[in-house]
């Protein structure tokens, strides 16, 4: 597709005609005179023509001071209004405006003899028509011929171009699914705008229930980065996207209302947010082929976007170009399955945790490992995922203990998190909440433990199902529903929002 290139000059001139249109006057003038830019436009050029025609001075005044004339029409137009206002007898104003204006003193400048002419014509007893106006022209010729000059100078633009521009980029984002419908949006930061919420709660009630067939489970679910959409992957392929206010599907997707929904050949193990399947419209933007040898355990995206990295049962993680398609860097040195890949905040790291007990960071441009570390040294117990936490240079490794760790990047422990449970409530992953206030701990017993961090203790147990579950997920913005949910996908069949449990 042709790319479009926009001149710099039309972009002032959008700038230009908003402060036009909310009165901004000052930062109008200061504008035009810093960029040298001429908005030139009227609300109607014919009106703008009648007004000079009829001589309608006041207005055609009104609509100079916004517009960037020629000084010689400019001069035409003022030396028109001293003539009318000396027919009108109005002496003193004419004689102020031939001294005061900032084109009569052009001509002084410029023309000397024909702004001589002007004065003597204030200096006059009477009007005197044929004195004032050459052979064969009069007023009404002389407005006809302002006019018609100044037809060429001015023009009719549709109003509020800059919103209404704004506007239709968010439609098409909307209909390239890229932009949730009804969606709030930040257009100064690019983003969907959060919801002014403060609060940073646990979980305390079940809101919601979603059911799969009876050979089907959720393997995995993620949120989207604006907490509009729960997507699910399942064990026989399919990737749903729901409302988690509601626990239904987002039957707003034309695909998902007709039952054509997203699909893999495979199980789906892994989700991650950005823009390889089309949210809107259900499509696939890139496919790779033969990524690993082996299933993939985990998905992160570099911060702009441009690369994704996926971690193996093969034992090794792998970046992708998303524009190209093609495999970018190979990352090994585990000796067992990676369970989990994550990006630091700043995006310069990432880092990796697998079944052979090690915790490994990457510079992700290199793909050389820099730090290898065990958060229980001398223990070989698998490594299930690594949260980094918001506003933090640390992050929190959970193993397959009953027993999670805060750490730095180079592998010291910061703090150590427990639930005091001996046998049979081992962790099999964790997620933190969005401001990093809770820790969510989901163990085999089928119960969430939720950790104050800055504390380190236990503050509340949460029942979640009846059989082992297998991930969780924390919404990443603040939600209508109380408080911040965690959905949990479970070989139950059913995905379920965290229910109420009374304290421990």
């Amino acid at each position: 597709m042709t790319e479009l290139e926009v001149d710099a000059q039309d972009v002032v001139r959008l700038m230009l005609q908003f402060c036009k249109e909310n009165g901004l006057k000052e930062s109008l003038k200061t504008l035009q005179q810093e960029s040298q830019v001429a908005l030139n436009t009227v609300e109607s050029v014919e009106g703008f023509l009648t007004d000079v025609q009829t001589g309608n001075w006041d207005a055609v005044l009104q609509a100079c001071q916004s517009l960037q004339l020629p000084m010689g029409k400019l001069m035409s137009v003022y030396e028109q209004i001293v003539l009318e206002l000396l027919e009108l007898r109005e002496i003193d104003v004419a004689r102020a405006m031939l001294r005061q204006t900032e084109a009569m003193l052009a001509m002084k400048q410029e023309q000397p003899e024909r702004y001589t002419r002007l004065e003597s014509l204030c200096s006059r007893p009477i009007w005197d028509a044929r004195e004032a106006y050459d052979s064969g022209s009069g007023k009404e010729t002389r407005r006809i011929e302002i006019a018609k000059s100044l037809s060429t100078e001015v023009t009719v633009v549709p109003p509020s171009r800059l919103l209404v521009l704004i506007g239709q980029a968010l439609k098409w984002q909307q209909h390239q699914g890229l932009l949730p419908p009804g969606t709030q949006f930040d257009v100064f930061r690019g983003t969907a705008a959060a919801k002014p919420d403060e609060n940073d709660d646990f979980p305390s009630k079940c809101t919601h229930q979603i059911k799969f067939g009876k050979k089907s489970h959720a393997e995995c679910a993620a949120f989207s980065p604006d907490g509009q959409y729960l997507v699910s992957g399942t064990i026989d392929g399919f990737v749903e996207v729901w409302d988690h206010e509601t626990g239904k599907l987002r039957k707003d997707l034309k695909y998902q209302a007709n039952e054509d929904l997203m699909m893999h050949e495979e199980a789906v193990l892994s989700l991650a947010w950005s823009k390889v399947w089309k949210v809107r419209t259900g499509q696939c933007a890139r496919r790779f082929d033969k990524a690993h040898s082996q299933g993939i355990t985990s998905l992160c995206f570099s911060r702009d976007s441009t690369q994704l990295c996926s971690a193996s049962y093969d034992a090794s993680m792998r970046m992708h170009g998303l524009k190209s398609g093609k495999m970018l860097k190979e990352m090994r040195g585990h000796s067992s399955y990676i369970n989990h890949c994550c990006y630091t905040l700043d995006g310069l790291r990432l880092v990796s945790s697998g079944s052979d007990g090690w915790v490994k960071v990457w510079d992700p441009k290199t793909a050389e490992n820099l730090h290898s570390f065990r958060p229980n040294p001398g223990v070989e117990v698998p490594v299930n995922c690594c949260c980094v936490l918001p506003k933090s240079e640390h992050m929190v490794v959970c193993d397959r203990s009953s027993t999670a760790y805060v750490m730095t990047l180079q592998g010291q422990v910061v703090k150590t998190i427990s639930s005091g449970k001996k046998t049979g409530g081992d962790f099999l992953t964790a997620c933190v909440s969005r401001f990093g206030t809770w820790l969510y701990c989901l163990a085999e017993d089928q119960t969430m433990y939720v950790f104050n961090l800055r504390e380190g203790k236990l503050e509340h147990l949460v029942r979640v199902h009846d059989k082992e579950p297998m991930a969780c997920a924390s919404t990443p913005t603040a939600t209508s529903s109380p408080p911040t949910p965690t959905t949990v996908p479970s070989s139950s069949g059913a995905l379920e929002k965290a229910p109420e449990t009374e304290p421990p």
